[in-house]
């Protein structure tokens, strides 16, 4: 692969890793800035231009509040190393193969972030995709609109469009990059007609959210729910009236009447406000039904059927929200309505492993540790079997992406759920380990 590829809109630059066995771009433009007249409208092509662009700087996430102030996720993921904020936020960046060509059609997995819809960029330390180029699959990750920036939706915005709808921007412009992938991601190397999105906790809601939507069918073969989807699980899709009334807090917050002069309010006191109106939960500002996007609750969506109908894989941590019994019921009852609909049965997981260096356990999250092999980045004084069970997991989720089954060579077998075997298999540090 060459560090210099011609898109739609034009040629980047990016650079090679240090192991010179990938090649990366960062910071690929994938849609128009979202700013003045663009705040609170759908993603909107991105301009051609001249020459070489280059691209090998994490670009910066959507304005939302100060990750190195999150006390346990602080020392866990966030650092100032954090890119810094802009409403100029639609950027996405691929990890592939050096030895990659165009044609070659390798699978592609399409991954979104979390944050509770509030915060997160897909350039956290966590995030990385070496591991996977080596295992013959291209990573991409994205930034997306979050909070008020995302979601907000007001009866004024809904002559802008043909529909009559307005907010789910977040999710439009995961949409609109993913879209972007299928257009350009054979000048990678990566098959258009070969991606798996996957994210987890806020992005699991979001592939929930992508499944469950007409706009995005026969885009995508497979989905990853991480720890926030399944059936019943963290949050019930509100209704349009719902997201109204937050967005008209929101606006008193602020003391605005119209579209026009919310527009006008500075990036960073509309992001304070979007935080001041926040219930106990923090899930206010998220995916809602507008009969564009969603025509129901996603479970509504998903128990008739109307889910796509692809390859599926979910599975939660030990120690997850709700004492991590919750989203392992809403994901065994995914498992179940699969079944139910006749479709291809679904790989379960349950992510075990108690975190070394203190007593936070399998906490929410820890999981991407070892599914992007990055636990050097991490302060945690990992052991043995944590090398093993990242090998293991992060060669399970490239088995996936590449055929629709995690099972390979030197891995520990595992069964899908089925009318007669309905057990997660357990990601723990007795995996792989020789009895």
């Amino acid at each position: 692969m060459e560090t210099i590829v011609t898109t739609k809109q034009g040629s980047l630059e990016g650079l090679l890793s240090e192991d010179k066995q990938t090649v990366i771009f960062r910071g690929v433009p994938y849609a128009q800035p979202p700013v003045g007249e663009l705040r609170f409208r759908r993603p909107q092509e991105h301009a051609a231009w001249e020459g070489i662009l280059p691209c090998r700087k994490f670009a910066p996430r959507c304005p939302q509040a100060d990750l190195t102030k999150m006390d346990f996720y602080s020392k866990e993921f966030y650092d100032d190393m954090v890119p810094e904020t802009n409403e100029d936020c639609l950027y996405l960046n691929i990890w592939t193969p050096a030895a990659a060509k165009p044609g070659d059609r390798l699978p592609v997995l399409f991954w979104i972030h979390g944050g509770a819809f509030l915060h997160g960029c897909g350039s956290e330390k966590e995030f990385d995709g070496e591991g996977f180029a080596k295992k013959g699959v291209i990573l991409v990750t994205i930034n997306y609109r979050v909070n008020v920036f995302g979601f907000f939706a007001h009866p004024q915005l809904e002559p802008e469009n043909e529909e009559g709808v307005s907010g789910n921007y977040g999710i439009l412009d995961q949409i609109f990059a993913l879209n972007w992938v299928r257009q350009n991601i054979s000048a990678f190397g990566g098959d258009p007609d070969l991606i798996t999105i996957a994210g987890q906790s806020a992005g699991c809601m979001s592939v929930q959210t992508i499944v469950s939507s007409p706009l995005a069918e026969g885009m995508l073969q497979r989905a990853i729910l991480q720890s926030g989807g399944g059936l019943k699980a963290l949050h019930t899709t509100p209704s349009k009236e719902e997201l109204w009334a937050i967005s008209q807090q929101l606006m008193e917050e602020l003391g605005v009447e119209t579209i026009a002069q919310l527009r006008a309010v500075p990036a960073d006191t509309l992001c304070q406000a979007a935080y001041a109106v926040l219930d106990n939960s923090g899930l206010r500002w998220t995916p809602h039904r507008d009969g564009y996007l969603l025509h129901g609750t996603t479970d509504e969506i998903a128990e008739s059927g109307r889910i796509h109908r692809i390859d599926y894989m979910i599975g939660s941590t030990g120690n997850d929200i709700g004492d991590g019994k919750l989203l392992q019921e809403s994901g065994a009852r995914w498992c179940e309505n699969l079944l139910k609909l006749g479709f291809s049965p679904a790989y379960f997981y349950y992510f075990d492993r108690k975190l070394p260096g203190d007593d936070a356990g399998a906490f929410h999250s820890c999981e991407l540790w070892y599914e992007f092999e990055t636990y050097p980045r991490c302060w945690r004084p990992w052991e043995p079997c944590d090398l093993e069970l990242s090998r293991i997991m992060s060669s399970y989720w490239a088995n996936f992406v590449k055929s629709g089954n995690p099972n390979g060579e030197g891995l520990p077998d595992w069964s899908a759920y089925t009318e007669s075997h309905r057990s997660p298999i357990v990601l723990d540090g007795s995996l792989g380990v020789q009895n």
